[in-house]
């Protein structure tokens, strides 16, 4: 799996085309869709059209492209089996590589109905890589405890300085589950926080932007890097996409990271089903 992804939330369009076709020219090779941002159909055709044009200069094929799509709402089994097909077709990419249980609303069985839909799903060559997304450490020991024949790989959550999650984090790293952090840049909340701004200023990150104000994703990226999640931030501006590629120039020291990982407020940028019952 590659160490950054792009997010399309929130994109529609040829805006989600033009972005996911900039990320891959940058070699950023994962995109984030879902069911319900409805542009997986744009993301698809993105990753196609690169794929046999000549910005394609790595000769880059679709096996190494990762691509990632979450169900919209458990329901039963037949049902999740049916909308996991349509995601396929609506791609076009022929597979999904990672599938994601977007949240765990619904309840108990519509939660493990689901995850047999994916598992199933899997085993018909239809999705590679099975996850779950917004799951709290209670759903995750559900499922585990249902003896699952294909165990959860991935747990997509919201997590940043500003909202560290270390029960989850803890629960998923104990057990071998792959942190993605999806608002590792705290959709720009606290880009202008004394703490981020002098210590992106200590690191040499980004630069201020022509409106003079401070955009530290560098700084923020890095930090969801050296605690081993998978960032994934989200942008429709090249030059941004562009700067989330490049941090490989810099680490956080071990002081620096306790700084960041001590600002932790329980910041929620969008929703937090991690309680549900």
């Amino acid at each position: 799996m590659p160490t950054i992804h792009l997010g399309v939330y929130l994109t529609s369009g040829k805006e989600t085309y033009q972005a996911v076709r900039w990320a891959l020219e940058v070699y950023c090779l994962l995109v984030d869709s879902a069911q319900m941002y409805h542009n997986e159909k744009e993301s698809g055709k993105a990753v196609l059209d690169f794929l046999s044009s000549a910005d394609n200069v790595d000769s880059v094929k679709r096996e190494d492209i990762h691509f990632t799509s979450k169900l919209a709402s458990n329901s039963s089994y037949d049902t999740v089996r049916k909308v996991i097909k349509k995601s396929v077709q609506e791609c076009g990419l022929g597979y999904i590589d990672l599938f994601l249980l977007h949240s765990p609303y619904g309840g108990k069985k519509a939660r493990l109905d689901s995850w047999r839909a994916v598992e199933d799903a899997i085993d018909d060559g239809e999705v590679r890589i099975g996850g779950v997304s917004n799951y709290g450490v209670k759903h995750l020991q559900e499922l585990l405890d249902s003896k699952p024949r294909i165990a959860p790989a991935v747990n997509q959550i919201e997590v940043h300085p500003f909202n560290t999650r270390t029960d989850i984090t803890s629960f998923c790293q104990q057990n071998n589950i792959v942190v993605e952090a999806y608002a590792p840049l705290v959709r720009a909340l606290k880009m202008k926080h004394p703490k981020i701004v002098s210590l992106s200023k200590k690191y040499s990150c980004t630069p201020e932007d022509a409106n003079g104000s401070l955009v530290q994703g560098q700084l923020l990226v890095r930090w969801s890097l050296q605690h081993g999640y998978v960032p994934l931030p989200k942008s429709v501006k090249k030059e941004r996409i562009v700067e989330n590629s490049e941090i490989g120039g810099f680490e956080i020291e071990d002081r620096d990271m306790k700084t960041m990982d001590g600002l932790d407020e329980y910041l929620v940028t969008d929703w937090d089903p991690t309680d549900c019952p």
